[in-house]
């Protein structure tokens, strides 16, 4: 990965947003009182408060159930802002476990932090013994595996989708306003997408599934999350349509443009402000809601 994708997110979340001289859209989310990167706290719903037993990040498993007959359970894997992962979680789910991973503000450390073959089957496997202790089901094993990411987190996904365990687990990957690549002669870096690449096909395909979206940020030096939506789009043959704001879109986002094939969905957002990376985070109920939920199907969970 080159330098300036991997600095990017110093530089996101820093806010050091360019000019509206040089980069005028600006979205819903930049105005009013509402405030996308600190949003309401919901609580907890049904299920537990975190759980520090896996061996990376935290764990929110329901109170009880969550798990079948067999032992099967659910789990999404979330890179970057945990908390406000939490919040949008707990409206919605009712049985499917979250993992949340948060390693800083730049895409660096989640790429070197599962670089080892082994780590992301380690911890797989040390979620896999919570919930069996928790539950207590010895047989307990995770059946569906999902990648969530919101900004730097897209560089623990790139590195796992790299992996011959993580490409055979993993079902779903969502990627919210954080996909980021160099350049290659003026276009983004095609080798350093490839990960992406092969799963956007795998889900265009109808195998897995895979959602992505942008805003309209303008990074310094690489490939912006607009431009890497669009080539991975183009790849699979198509072109992204253009769209208007819904009802239905979550608070401060305005729907520009869209695309779908198979079970691949890329959705793009006006918007070029810290607000506007910070509401895409919204999109994370409506995808559980109407995309993971009823593909997973997951064993419901309840309180105590």
């Amino acid at each position: 990965m080159a330098k300036g994708p991997k600095a990017r997110f110093a530089w996101m979340l820093a806010f050091s947003v360019p000019s509206l001289t040089t980069f005028p859209s600006v979205g819903k989310a930049e105005s009013g009182s509402f405030n996308p990167c600190n949003t309401k706290d919901p609580g907890f719903g049904i299920y537990s408060h975190w759980d520090r037993s896996p061996l990376k990040g935290q764990m929110l498993a329901p109170q009880r159930g969550g798990i079948g007959k067999d032992g099967a359970f659910d789990v999404m894997f979330h890179f970057h802002g945990h908390e406000v992962a939490r919040k949008e979680w707990v409206r919605v789910m009712d049985g499917a476990v979250l993992v949340g991973i948060d390693l800083g503000i730049g895409s660096g450390p989640y790429e070197q932090a599962f670089q080892a073959p082994e780590a992301f089957r380690q911890l797989v496997e040390s979620v896999e013994r919570a919930v069996a202790k928790n539950t207590g089901r010895p047989t307990a094993h995770a059946r569906h595996i999902g990648l969530s990411a919101w900004s730097a987190g897209y560089g623990a996904v790139q590195t796992l989708l790299t992996q011959p365990y993580a490409q055979r687990v993993v079902d779903s990957v969502i990627l919210i306003d954080g996909l980021h690549s160099g350049y290659a002669n003026g276009v983004p870096n095609a080798q350093q997408l490839k990960p992406f690449l092969d799963f956007a096909r795998r889900a265009a395909a109808g195998e897995k599934f895979m959602f992505i979206s942008h805003s309209a940020i303008v990074p310094p030096g690489y490939a912006s999350t607009t431009e890497t939506a669009h080539f991975v789009v183009n790849t699979l043959g198509g072109h992204p349509h253009k769209s208007s704001a819904r009802p239905g879109d979550p608070e401060r986002l305005s729907l520009i443009e869209r695309y779908t094939k198979g079970n691949f969905h890329a959705r793009g957002f006006s918007g070029n402000g810290k607000f506007d990376h910070c509401a895409q985070i919204g999109l994370l109920r409506d995808i559980l809601q109407v995309h993971i939920k009823p593909r997973w199907n997951s064993p419901k969970g309840r309180a105590e």
